[in-house]
C-alpha cells in the first residue's frame, strides 16, 4: 500500500528500481553536478551502495511533465539531493561561467 497521495504505479516502481540498479546506487544527482544548477546548500546522504535509509530516490532531470517516466532522463538520487532539486522546470540554468582565458 502506497502512502503518496495519488498512489504509485507497478511501472514506476520497476523504472526506479531499474534507474537505481542502472546507477549502482548512489546519487548520481550530486555526483553528477544537478545539485550545482540550483541555489542554496545541502548535504548529500547516498553515495555508497545501500548505506542508509534515505536512499532509493530518482530524480527526473527536465521535468516528469516534460519527459514523462523516460529512465533516460531520470538519475538516482538521496532524498536530500531530491528535495533540493524540486521540480526543474522552475529554476533556471545558472550563468556560464568561463573555465579558461585567451
Amino acid at each position: 500500500m502506497s502512502n503518496w497521495n495519488r498512489g504509485s504505479t507497478r511501472q514506476w516502481r520497476r523504472t526506479r528500481a531499474y534507474v537505481l540498479a542502472r546507477d549502482g546506487y548512489r546519487c548520481r544527482a550530486h555526483e553528477d553536478g544537478w545539485c550545482d544548477r540550483v541555489p542554496g546548500t545541502h548535504t548529500c546522504t547516498y553515495r555508497a551502495p545501500l548505506d542508509g535509509p534515505d536512499a532509493g530516490h530518482a530524480h527526473h532531470v527536465h521535468g516528469r511533465a516534460k519527459t514523462g517516466d523516460d529512465p533516460r532522463w531520470i538519475v538516482a538520487s538521496c532524498r536530500n539531493c531530491n528535495l533540493h532539486l524540486g521540480d526543474p522546470t522552475k529554476h533556471t540554468d545558472p550563468t556560464p561561467k568561463p573555465v579558461t582565458r585567451w
